[in-house]
């Protein structure tokens, strides 16, 4: 079974492709995503949401900076490059509080800091 940091580590290694239908197969159906912007209940709401960042940042680079292991939940801190359409880096540093259940996401709680230019 993956440990929440192997989903987490594929699931980035996804959405730095900007691969939204390969981010979208690391959550369960009924999965819960809540951001600095909405909580999202299922596929349909979290994929517009990833939708939407994907279209204003169409880059992104992330690295985990350490994690805090919990069973089927962690909290893993990250320091992350989002890369508008016009390629303006913004830094972004945060934790996501992840839950995992049969190699794939419940819940993805993000906290992080307005993203920064570089």
């Amino acid at each position: 079974m993956l440990t929440p940091r192997e989903i987490s580590e594929s699931y980035w290694a996804a959405e730095c492709r900007r691969d939204l239908d390969a981010v979208m197969e690391h959550f369960h159906s009924d999965a819960t995503g809540a951001g600095p912007d909405a909580v999202r209940h299922g596929h349909d709401e979290i994929r517009q949401g990833y939708e939407q960042n994907m279209r204003a940042y169409p880059g992104l680079e992330v690295t985990i900076v350490r994690e805090f292991p919990q069973g089927d939940w962690s909290a893993l801190e990250f320091d992350a490059f989002l890369i508008d359409t016009d390629g303006r880096r913004y830094r972004v540093q945060g934790v996501n509080v992840v839950q995992v259940r049969d190699g794939k996401f419940v819940s993805v709680r993000s906290y992080e800091d307005l993203p920064t230019p570089e």
